[in-house]
């Protein structure tokens, strides 16, 4: 029996804006925080991924490679961002030219356990507990469901 290749979790890499906030452990690398952002424990922040100011990432939250969050959003305890579709029929392996980016706006509260494919989404959305959203939401209001969708929409 050979012994296993034991990685550590940690901060590598990271670009950090001012008065950031995280709480350990997480597993944070390549990335790009903004100023005033707080990051739960047990949280995973991948390479190419950047957090917008004054943004809380609650515990628990994993943000994959290529993804983008505005200012002043919530990610809610539980978030799983996807950016493998599994286009072939399983994982892409590696080759990254089959993942997709997601674009989160300003001012966008996601619940908890919510799970985001590659999509974009407007400024000014609330994504439910437990959706999953599946397409771009290009409206403000509140998206709840599976696949999400609009139950309430947000005056100008």
């Amino acid at each position: 029996m050979s012994a296993p290749r034991i990685l550590k979790s940690g901060i590598v890499d990271v670009t950090f804006g001012e008065n950031v906030t995280v709480v350990e452990p997480v597993n944070l690398y390549g990335c790009n925080v903004g100023d005033n952002v707080f990051v739960g424990p047990f949280v995973e922040v991948q390479r190419n991924v950047t957090i917008g100011k004054r943004t809380k990432v609650q515990s628990h939250a994993f943000i994959c490679e290529l993804v983008d969050i505005g200012d002043d959003c919530f990610i809610g305890h539980g978030v799983m961002f996807i950016n493998d579709l599994f286009s072939t029929g399983g994982p892409a392996r590696g080759n990254k030219a089959l993942w997709k980016s997601t674009k989160i706006g300003n001012h966008v509260s996601i619940g908890s356990n919510a799970t985001i494919l590659p999509v974009s989404i407007c400024d000014g959305v609330v994504i439910g507990a437990g959706a999953v959203v599946t397409r771009n939401i290009d409206e403000p209001g509140i998206y709840t469901g599976s696949p999400a969708r609009l139950v309430k929409k947000f005056g100008h």
